[in-house]
């Protein structure tokens, strides 16, 4: 596997940098839900199943739960969300980062 793979699926990104898999909201998800409001994320060591609801969004248009697209343990959210839950609405969407998981099987990152 390449070092750095960015996939999409579900209107979330992954991209694998080598060491963890972070997943983000993409461009059309942003453009799709408008101006995001709150967001609910999940804690630093809560294991997720592929296909768990990994984050609640509250938008402008609608709320929608994303469902995660691997197995895995969250290592690390991103902080920035609870003090400004505008960055998700960041034009850049590699800004618009959720979490990243670790312990995923790699399989189920080349099946996307």
């Amino acid at each position: 596997m390449e070092k750095t793979c960015l996939k999409k699926k579900d209107n979330l990104w992954i991209l694998f940098n080598g060491v963890e898999y972070v997943i983000g909201l993409t461009k059309e998800a942003q453009d799709d839900l408008g101006k995001i409001t709150f967001a609910s994320v999940p804690k630093v060591g809560q294991t997720f199943a592929q296909g768990d609801t990994l984050v609640e969004l509250e938008a402008e248009k609608a709320v929608n739960e994303y469902l995660s697209p691997l197995t895995g343990v969250v290592s690390s959210v991103n902080e920035k969300i609870d003090e400004d839950v505008d960055i998700l609405n960041d034009e850049d969407e590699l800004n618009a980062w959720i979490i990243s998981l670790k312990d995923v099987d790699v399989a189920q990152f080349d099946a996307l």
